[in-house]
């Protein structure tokens, strides 16, 4: 077994997971091995501790290069079992890369960041705190005790932007895992029973690594959902519940960008990688939201009405629908001028809008009662002794009111919606 094997092998191997594993296969396979590997071990111990033969300033510039600290020598490694932990937290409950509990570990130096430790004492998966593109903390929804789930999203890793060629093989993936707030006896007295003081430690390790990132919260001023929470009265609530095809999820609306998650494919829109934003489907009860990107469209449906206004006015306050607007975020971003403004029509690049004092959606709103108003007319002339076989404006009306959806071909609409995300338009409309 793993835990009989000489404690020099796991240290000669701790910075290669998959081959230490091998090794520890091995002598499992052939015991009599077991002195051969703990040769080899002592022999990589012992070279990483000699003294190199090298001048002191190429040598000092050598050991920067490969993480060493304290001037000792040895390579330091974010995924190695000898570097130490700055913050350890034991039965944390990870759901992605993997879904299991794993000890959480922050590594507070420069080289240092996050990492999941198994029980073995072995490093599962990490982000360099130089590789962190965003980290949220963020309530998880519908739950009876309070709960929030810390994202760690890598460079490369939102979901949403392609991926470069050489990443292509092996993407990086966000980590997650989710904060379960202290409650009755397990509350210590004096202690922040909430998240703060987790992302306090990782906001910490983020200005030691000189990343200029901080953990992101939820804020009011960005979006709040007007619809109660039903099993928390009075408490805000900062999602929205939509689907992104069959799969049922939440956005949260925050300062840096829309979250999707909290189950894969998690994706995140920062400013830069929104072209536009635009409504379809759009219901009595519900409505689609269409993020367009560089790549194309993501569609999120069945969003309640209810929470319009709020994503509107996030839309509008981000400029969100200004395709310009969107590439001079992106120029920002990459660091790089900006593009010349295009004007069309008045409109900076952006398509014409009917100056009519009516935002997208009560524009829909408005074609829809136009079509209601032009069936009832086509009723009044039409023959009653046909009338068993119209199809005149009660049937819409139903859909409408998201009563008709589970009719005679209810069933159809719902196998329609879970075939994918490019159907999902016309199956609504039908």
């Amino acid at each position: 077994m793993a835990g009989a094997h000489p404690q020099e092998i796991d240290l000669a191997f701790a910075g290669n997971h998959e081959l230490r594993k091998r090794v520890h296969a091995a002598i499992d396979q052939n015991p009599t091995q077991t002195t051969l590997f703990r040769d080899i071990s002592a022999y990589i111990l012992g070279q990483a501790s000699q003294p190199s033969n090298e001048p002191s300033a190429k040598k000092r510039k050598l050991e920067d290069s490969n993480g060493a600290q304290n001037g000792s020598g040895v390579a330091s490694s974010l995924t190695s079992a000898a570097t130490k932990a700055w913050r350890q937290y034991p039965g944390v409950s990870f759901s992605l890369p993997q879904r299991k509990k794993f000890t959480l570990e922050l590594v507070d130096k420069r080289d240092g960041g996050v990492r999941a430790v198994g029980a073995d004492g072995s490093v599962e998966f990490s982000i360099p705190w130089r590789d962190v593109d965003q980290v949220f903390c963020l309530p998880v929804p519908e739950k009876a005790k309070r709960q929030h789930n810390f994202i760690v999203l890598p460079v490369h890793g939102d979901g949403v932007n392609p991926v470069p060629d050489h990443l292509k093989s092996s993407p990086p993936e966000p980590i997650v895992w989710t904060f379960e707030e202290a409650t009755g006896k397990n509350i210590v007295e004096g202690e922040d029973p909430g998240p703060s003081p987790m992302a306090e430690a990782i906001h910490h390790c983020l200005i030691q690594a000189s990343t200029g990132k901080m953990v992101i919260f939820p804020d009011a001023d960005q979006f709040e959902s007007a619809i109660p929470q039903s099993h928390r009265k009075g408490e805000k609530a900062y999602h929205v519940k939509g689907h992104r095809g069959s799969k049922e999820g939440y956005m949260f609306f925050t300062s840096a960008g829309i979250v999707w998650g909290f189950k894969k494919p998690l994706a995140f829109f920062d400013f830069a990688s929104v072209t536009s934003v635009s409504y379809t489907n759009v219901l009595r009860n519900t409505f689609n939201l269409v993020i367009t990107t560089q790549t194309g469209d993501i569609e999120f449906g069945m969003i309640d009405q209810a929470d319009y206004n709020g994503i509107n006015e996030y839309v509008q306050k981000h400029g969100l629908q200004d395709a310009s607007m969107a590439a001079t975020r992106r120029a920002q971003k990459l660091n790089v001028n900006p593009p010349a403004e295009k004007k069309d029509n008045g409109t900076n690049g952006a398509a014409a809008e009917p100056d009519d004092g009516l935002t997208e959606l009560q524009r829909a709103e408005q074609q829809l009662q136009n079509m209601e108003d032009e069936e009832d007319e086509d009723e009044e002339d039409y023959d009653p002794g046909s009338e068993g076989e119209s199809e005149g404006s009660g049937s819409d009306s139903e859909d409408e009111d998201g009563e008709g959806y589970e009719g005679a071909e209810g069933e159809e609409h719902e196998e329609g919606y879970e075939e994918g995300e490019g159907e999902e338009g016309e199956e609504m409309e039908s």
